[in-house]
């Protein structure tokens, strides 16, 4: 019975990791601020924040991409040994950039309303990419007062 149970669990895991989706990245720093802004109809604040957070990307992705180019350039890289901690020094360089991104993408995600929020869902989907999960910002002048 156990190992049916080991069998099943290695199995799901394997599962799980070859069907995997991919991270739905809004792009934010990335992507053209117009573009996202046209896409999902951004408001004067939300405009703002996301030339701010834009702006946060490219300099933090900048400082890191410097430390990239100082990690390649004084790494030694003449055997199998130093080319694979160089190869470990790069990967840990971005993972850091795509922390940045996630960081801000959920940031942004997080100023969306509702509506905003489904279409960002409904692109991801299309994509077949697994969207972040925010909790939308519910704003005065997008609710519907059904009194009226």
């Amino acid at each position: 019975m156990k190992i049916r149970y080991i069998v099943a669990m290695a199995f799901l895991l394997l599962f799980t990791n070859i069907n995997a989706q991919a991270d739905c990245i809004l792009g934010v720093g990335v992507t053209n601020d117009s573009i996202i802004s046209d896409i999902f109809q951004l408001n004067e604040m939300q405009k703002e924040k996301l030339e701010s957070f834009s702006g946060e990307v490219k300099f933090r992705n900048d400082v890191l991409s410097n430390e990239l180019e100082n990690v390649k350039s004084r790494h030694p890289q003449s055997s199998v040994t130093e080319l694979r901690q160089l190869a470990d020094k790069y990967k840990v360089v971005m993972d850091s950039m795509a922390t940045v991104q996630e960081v801000m993408d959920k940031k942004m995600l997080a100023l969306f309303n509702s509506n905003q929020y489904e279409l960002y869902q409904s692109l991801c989907k299309e994509a077949y990419r697994s969207p972040y999960i925010v909790a939308p910002t519910m704003y005065t002048d997008s609710i519907v007062d059904e009194n009226r």
